[in-house]
């Protein structure tokens, strides 16, 4: 068998860029804009720069058509980073609304729906800062914990089955979910709906522009960017302006987790990440080029379903989410042993398709399908899934 020579990038994160996007950045590498230099050596506060930063967040909000309420925001550190920024300026959200109702000194709320790893994270962090927050006793509550009810991850319970806090009779700050969990392959197929005074946080950094999502139904909206928008390096925030606080109001929190400095200094209270920030920029671009989000949420739903499919009706694949929790981002499965797992890994990377092992944690299969990943090459992942199974039939 000869090997080809074109890479399948099934990689979790960072992930597939566009090939269109690398060679564009790789043409404009050594000249941006007419510049004489490279996007990685021009000053964050010169107006070429400027006109990248300000078109990126155009094309954004023509992507998702945010409302001019909120405010968009490129932070550093990670999608990780973002889970002490949010609960910190959060809190200190509702201490200012609290104080302004003659509420100082109340029991504040936060509710956490856990249904993975990442949102597992999330809650862990919130439970660990609790105890720096001195004006107000908080508490967070796991409104749903899909690993503690059932002994494992993999599924999506129906909202009538979750514990959201009543905010009639408590104080609740925000409530916080992950979108789609990379780790586990669980993605929610609608938006959780909470009362109109909370603010709803949403992780997004797996599915980031995958498919359309109503912006006002969110109080934040974040992702890394390193799976569906660029490079590793720069995280975004998508912000309901009421929410941004300034900087002496609540927890004290560092500059550089402060969402009312990060919009203040329009991302550049520091040096933002120029380049990654340049590379989401060129993928927008693709994105728009393509027809936008609700053509490229066609593309991404044939994917996931032919490679859904093809694990249904095989007797040697299995899938261990439930088929309404489904991520169509992040595909897993398992064979019958971890021999057979590693020898099907084997013969995918011989076959140049790449980073198709389980994360750590869990093990198996999982293929990556996000908006780079064309059609044609999860067809041929699926001719060698049968190619495989074909070879091991009992």
């Amino acid at each position: 068998m000869s090997k080809s020579t074109h890479v399948i990038n099934f990689g979790a994160g960072p992930a597939k860029i566009p090939q269109p996007v690398l060679l564009k950045a790789q043409k404009e590498f050594l000249n941006i804009n007419g510049t004489g230099m490279s996007v990685m050596e021009l000053s964050h506060r010169s107006k070429p720069f400027g006109a990248i930063l300000e078109k990126t967040k155009q094309d954004l909000t023509e992507l998702m058509n945010i409302p001019s309420n909120y405010s968009i925001l490129f932070m550093q550190g990670g999608a990780t980073t973002e889970f002490a920024s949010i609960f910190y300026n959060l809190i200190a959200a509702k201490q200012q609304e609290l104080k302004k109702q003659g509420k100082e000194g109340e029991e504040i709320v936060v509710d956490y729906l856990v249904t993975g790893a990442w949102s597992n994270k999330a809650a862990q962090e919130a439970e660990r800062l609790v105890p720096t927050i001195v004006d107000n006793p908080v508490r967070i509550n796991r409104a749903l914990d899909v690993k503690k009810a059932n002994g494992k991850f993999g599924s999506i319970p129906p909202q009538t089955e979750w514990n959201l806090t009543d905010p009639s009779k408590h104080n609740v700050a925000y409530v916080y979910y992950c979108d789609n969990e990379t780790v586990h392959g669980v993605e929610f197929q609608v938006t959780p709906h909470v009362d109109p005074s909370v603010p709803l946080v949403a992780d997004v950094s797996s599915n980031f522009l995958s498919r359309p999502i109503d912006v006002s139904k969110y109080g934040i909206i974040y992702g890394g960017a390193q799976k569906n928008l660029g490079p590793a390096g720069v995280t975004i925030i998508i912000i309901r302006n009421d929410l941004l606080v300034d900087l002496n109001v609540g927890p004290v929190r560092p500059l550089m987790l402060d969402f009312k400095t990060a919009a203040d200094n329009n991302s550049m209270y520091n040096t933002p990440p120029t380049f990654a920030i340049y590379m989401v920029g060129l993928t927008l671009e693709w994105l728009l080029e393509r027809g936008g989000l609700t053509e490229v949420e066609k593309v991404n739903q044939r994917k996931a379903e032919k490679l859904y499919l093809a694990i249904e009706q095989s007797s040697l694949y299995k899938c261990p989410v439930e088929p309404h929790s489904r991520s169509h981002m992040n595909v897993v499965f398992r064979l019958p042993t971890e021999d057979l797992e590693k020898e099907f890994l084997k013969g995918a990377e011989e076959r140049n398709m790449q980073q198709l092992k389980g994360h750590r944690s869990v093990g198996g299969i999982r293929a990556s399908i996000y908006n780079a990943l064309s059609e044609e090459d999860v067809d041929a992942l699926i001719n060698y899934m049968n190619e495989f199974e074909e070879k091991h039939k009992a």
